[in-house]
């Protein structure tokens, strides 16, 4: 009797976490800022025209009337005939004029069958407008003053009332809202159906990793769309090679750490032993840390080797104060002519977000690079906490912009007769790079001769 195949279950397609809820919300933002922005924009924008023709009607008409009206001999005012707008002959159609002159009586629209306007808003000979009281209401009310050759001012006024405007733009809000609001629902639903049929064959995928993750399956098997398709593909080739590598490289730690372990063990002893003795003690504790780190490296090595597979190792703390000293004492030894010095006191929170087998091989090269082109000293200098900074000056003869840039590359010697095969200041650059970390070559800052290596965190 076959087992049973094992089921699959996918996670919840709609969580905060997503694919499918964080597409459909930037759907529902960008439909949100699109309506809302082509609302704003249209109501604006007509807004804008439907008063700008009211106000230039209302220039019109007042120019208008100010040609129609006549001012006697007596100071007594008449209309020639009515203006052209029938409106102003309406009972409160929300259309008024009125005409007034200093010291005489008034002469009003027919449409005014109660209050007035004020004629103070007719107080320049050019025509200007605001938002007064009128009969029913607040009005758009315009006005201009002529003084007529006996030298008495005439005051011209004429209004609409505001409601009429607004009652025009609210119409025509609301029917676009209507219609806007059937566009949104129109967009959100095509989003949705985009969103639901559009992402199956992430789910499909999905499937099919979980049954190869569950060992029911050796390889990603299904048919996907030709944008998924060289994935799936590109992935089955890499779990195979993958797995060839994994293997190989099991082996091969095997073997290494067999071949290593054993030597450097015996090389430890002897150094155990040779420290007992006072004339040999000190070259004794050298080879002996040396021998040591050497051991580190090793284990280190072999440990991401053998772990690789697992997702590698998780991201380590270096303490700078702990790193540092041992490294000067090996350059030290390294280059005995030239003093490695370290420039105030380091901080005990000084720390780099490195590893310290990592961080150890970083500074060693570039101390190294360092010893190999000072005359005289090595200055180091550490600057901060978590993450820190640190500095390597040498009273050398320096580079050149061109050769700063030139000097991380793989293989790149500008002395043939200085030992070394070229590749230290790379592999501190790809180390630096691998952990998130700047590593740049500039001239000293306090302008001495030499160069300055700068270690610091990436910005942001």
């Amino acid at each position: 009797m076959s087992p049973a195949p094992s089921t699959t279950r996918l996670p919840p397609r709609w969580t905060w976490n997503s694919l499918r809820l964080r597409t459909m919300l930037a759907i529902l933002a960008w439909v949100a800022l699109g309506i809302g922005g082509i609302w704003f924009s249209a109501t604006r924008l007509f807004a804008k025209h439907v008063e700008a023709q009211y106000h230039e009607e209302l220039e019109v008409h007042i120019v208008e009337l100010a040609g129609l009206v006549q001012v006697g001999g007596d100071g007594r005012l008449s209309l020639i005939r009515p203006l052209s707008d029938p409106r102003y002959l309406m009972p409160l159609s929300g259309f008024y004029w009125q005409v007034n002159i200093d010291g005489g009586p008034s002469l009003r629209s027919a449409s005014m069958t109660r209050g007035k306007l004020d004629e103070g808003v007719a107080h320049s000979a050019h025509i200007l407008h605001h938002v007064e009281s009128g009969p029913t209401g607040p009005a758009i009310t315009y006005g201009m003053v002529r003084r007529e050759p006996n030298g008495r001012l005439v005051h011209y006024v004429i209004a609409t009332d505001q409601k009429l405007l607004d009652t025009t733009i609210g119409a025509f809000t609301r029917e676009l809202l209507v219609w806007l609001g059937i566009l949104a629902a129109t967009l959100v639903g095509t989003g949705f159906a985009v969103v639901t049929f559009g992402l199956r064959p992430l789910d499909r995928l999905a499937r099919a990793i979980s049954r190869l993750r569950g060992g029911d399956s050796d390889s990603l098997r299904g048919r996907y769309p030709s944008e998924i398709a060289p994935l799936v593909e590109d992935l089955n080739a890499f779990i195979v090679h993958n797995s060839k590598s994994v293997e190989r490289g099991r082996v091969e730690a095997s073997n290494l750490a067999h071949a290593l372990r054993t030597p450097l063990a015996v090389m430890i002893d002897e150094a155990e032993r040779l420290a007992l003795r006072p004339e040999a003690r000190e070259a004794a504790h050298v080879f002996l840390d040396q021998a040591r780190l050497m051991a580190q490296h090793i284990e280190f090595r072999l440990a991401r080797a053998s772990f690789a597979a697992a997702g590698g190792l998780p991201g380590a703390v270096s303490k700078i104060p702990d790193v540092l000293p041992r490294i000067i004492s090996a350059m030290q030894r390294l280059h005995p002519d030239v003093a490695f010095k370290i420039e105030g006191d380091v901080n005990d929170a000084a720390t780099l977000p490195v590893d310290p087998v990592d961080l150890t091989e970083l500074l060693s090269n570039l101390l190294d690079n360092a010893g190999k082109w000072a005359n005289d000293t090595v200055t180091i200098t550490v600057t901060g906490e978590t993450p820190c900074e640190i500095m390597i000056l040498d009273d050398g003869p320096g580079l050149s912009p061109e050769q700063m840039m030139q000097a991380c590359e793989v293989g790149m010697r500008f002395d043939e007769a200085t030992p070394g095969f070229g590749l230290g200041l790379a592999i501190a650059r790809d180390i630096a790079h691998s952990y998130g970390l700047d590593l740049t070559l500039r001239a000293r800052p306090d302008g001495k001769h030499g160069l300055c290596a700068h270690v610091s965190q990436q910005s942001a």
